[in-house]
């Protein structure tokens, strides 16, 4: 083939790698405008949690097992003022989570089903802690999703011993007030030994 023959194929295909590349900046300046790119993100997140890969740890050191804090003043979803106080005693599934968080988005299905599995054990309950500075925006991603899961809100200084800078992390807190599993990033907690775990503390 000439050279002559070649550049209206090089100019094509050229042509073409530009208008592929035009199209995914497009999509990805649409999504982030509209706010989707973390609902797409988790998306493509919660295909990785579904291979089992990233789960939370069931068999913690003694090392690792430290007293949790109570003082953790708390708003429900519907305004009313609670705290972590109100639970001690009880097995606590502590979720930090938000709406803008991609891991958060990819793992809250399968908490959901977890949460509806042992929902009518009364020696377990769940506490997910909503990051978001508007509530609104928590409660309408909740409905939109028909999640169920009880959420809650900060109301006061949260316990040093939950300050964590990754989004989500979610704390087990046994019946003896230790924090006997920390796990920070996503993770498939809707597994048989997960459930065995918790409701075995």
């Amino acid at each position: 083939m000439s050279e002559a023959e070649s550049t209206p194929k090089k100019q094509k295909s050229r042509k073409r790698d530009l208008i592929e590349w035009g199209l995914i900046i497009v999509i990805a300046i649409t999504l982030y405008t509209t706010g989707y790119h973390t609902e797409v993100i988790g998306t493509i997140q919660r295909g990785l949690l579904l291979t089992g890969i990233i789960r939370p740890d069931t068999t913690p050191e003694a090392e690792d097992i430290r007293e949790a804090s109570f003082n953790f003043p708390l708003i429900t979803i519907d305004g009313e003022q609670t705290s972590l106080k109100e639970f001690e005693g009880k097995t606590i599934f502590l979720n930090f989570w938000a709406t803008w968080c991609p891991p958060c988005i990819a793992e809250m299905p399968n908490i959901q089903d977890l949460y509806d599995d042992l929902k009518d054990n009364d020696d377990v309950v769940f506490v997910m802690l909503s990051l978001d500075e508007d509530p609104d925006v928590a409660k309408a991603f909740l409905e939109r999703k028909e999640f169920t899961l009880p959420v809650y809100f900060r109301a006061g200084r949260q316990p040093g011993v939950y300050n964590s800078t990754v989004v989500p992390t979610t704390y087990i807190i046994s019946p003896e007030g230790n924090i006997v599993s920390e796990k920070r990033g996503m993770a498939k907690y809707n597994t048989s030994s997960f459930k065995e775990f918790l409701t075995g503390l």
